[in-house]
């Protein structure tokens, strides 16, 4: 059987998402998918990243991160997006990159591919769920298969979060738990991608 193709989009200001992100292709390459990590373009103004010196550090350090396009939505079987909350919803940069999609969309190339999402907030509560789940709203639209972590995994009661892996940056970097959790999201829904990829009903 063919490979599944993975991709993980998202957007990061200052580092945490990115965190978030590359262990979910470590957790996607790990149960044999091919895998594109890509972030969103930056759209916010030069003055608002120079007033956070972290955001300028994280640009700079990602400069290497290939930008998302349209390409690797198509060539994907499963698509986890990683966004920091923002008011209880995605970051502006990525609802932008998702605006774009409409031709894909209206050609049906979205339709029947497994997505799931990834999130982190400053403060505990501060939107992580609502966040996830406004995400899912874009996947109905799409004619997605949604495959949330769950409690598939005993990380998964540690964690605490069934919608999708979620950090409080405000307590610091994510810790192994997290990034635990984020490598069993990614390769759950490698698995299921490759499960309806092979034809094969999904237990």
């Amino acid at each position: 059987m063919e490979p599944v193709n993975a991709a993980i989009i998202y957007y990061s200001a200052t580092g945490t998402v990115h965190t978030l992100a590359l262990a979910a292709a470590e957790g996607a390459e790990k149960a044999g998918a091919l895998v594109r990590l890509r972030k969103v373009a930056e759209s916010a103004p030069p003055e608002a990243i120079a007033a956070n010196p972290a955001w300028g550090r994280h640009l700079d350090d990602t400069r290497e991160v290939a930008v998302a396009g349209h390409d690797d939505l198509d060539w994907a079987d499963v698509v986890l997006f990683g966004t920091p909350t923002r008011f209880g919803n995605p970051a502006s940069q990525l609802r932008a990159f998702i605006e774009t999609t409409g031709p894909l969309w209206f050609q049906g190339r979205l339709a029947g591919k497994v997505y799931s999402a990834f999130t982190a907030s400053n403060t505990p509560h501060g939107g992580q769920e609502s966040t996830l789940l406004a995400l899912g709203n874009t996947f109905y639209h799409w004619g997605g298969v949604i495959v949330p972590p769950g409690y598939t995994d005993p990380v998964q009661f540690v964690s605490g979060n069934p919608y999708g892996t979620s950090h409080v940056s405000g307590d610091g970097p994510p810790t192994d738990v997290i990034l635990s959790a984020a490598r069993h999201q990614a390769g759950r829904a490698v698995g299921i991608a490759a499960a309806l990829k092979a034809g094969r009903p999904v237990s």
